[in-house]
């Protein structure tokens, strides 16, 4: 069942974002709750924009970002991104840095004492089913879905209340996609908070959603739960993305 908007963590109030004469967003007025929400969409439909927009690592350039009910603006965006975590496409690890410190770089900076960063540290290797032993290691000693475990727990560090996941399978082999996809779900419901992960991946969208926003040429074209668009879709090109992937509940 898809989660009630009653009290919408995310709100997008007619946003748009433009590169020069580029519209990479069109006017969107959009909510998301609590749950696993996913942007899906093939690439260049504005769902990586939309989720920097959340970050704030992007201004919108009319309309308004809304976190837990108070817009994202200059004067509020430091508070607002202390309660949301980020993993970023391939995972953007410190490369000078070992697993442990790029995990726990912004705990650091906020000043945590050694032992609860220590403790705060192992809840998340136990979490992320990451080997404690590999926190030592640089990220080029890891292998490709250690590393992104390792991004997982830097986003986690703080506790965030909003995660925020960018094709955060994309760059993996299939077995060990596979795997880590099993594990994300796992955590997502221990976690139980908002998710917003983008995907162009529709078995990837089935396997983890609870609400989907179907993204073309930067505007939304359908949201809702994947059911709906398969069996009630909005326009003939939700029809044909579906048609072009494999059928929900295939391999992905």
């Amino acid at each position: 069942m898809t989660p009630p908007l009653d009290s919408p963590i995310i709100e997008l109030r007619d946003v748009v974002k433009r590169y020069g004469a580029v519209e990479a967003l069109k006017a969107t007025t959009l909510s998301l709750g609590v749950g696993v929400n996913v942007l899906l969409g093939p690439s260049g439909s504005g769902k990586s924009t939309l989720l920097r927009l959340l970050t704030g690592l992007s201004r919108p350039s009319a309309g308004e970002v809304l976190l837990w009910g108070q817009v994202l603006a200059p004067r509020t965006i430091g508070p607002l991104r202390r309660r949301l975590g980020y993993v970023i496409q391939e995972g953007g690890l410190f490369p000078h840095l070992t697993a442990g410190a790029n995990v726990t770089l912004a705990a650091r900076y906020f000043g945590w004492d050694a032992r609860r960063i220590e403790n705060r540290l192992e809840e998340l290797c136990a979490l992320t089913h990451f080997p404690r032993d590999g926190v030592a290691r640089f990220p080029v000693q890891l292998s490709g879905g250690q590393r992104q475990r390792v991004s997982l727990m830097r986003a986690l560090m703080l506790g965030p209340e909003l995660l925020l996941l960018d094709e955060p399978l994309g760059a993996l082999d299939p077995m060990i996609r596979a795997e880590l996809r099993a594990d994300l779900k796992a955590i997502f419901r221990v976690l139980g908070q908002t998710v917003v992960l983008v995907t162009h991946d529709l078995a990837e969208a089935e396997f983890f959603s609870d609400r989907v926003v179907l993204l073309r040429d930067g505007g939304v074209v359908q949201q809702g739960r994947l059911r709906d668009l398969v069996e009630r879709p909005a326009d003939p090109f939700v029809t044909r993305f579906i048609s072009a992937q494999s059928r929900p509940g295939a391999p992905g």
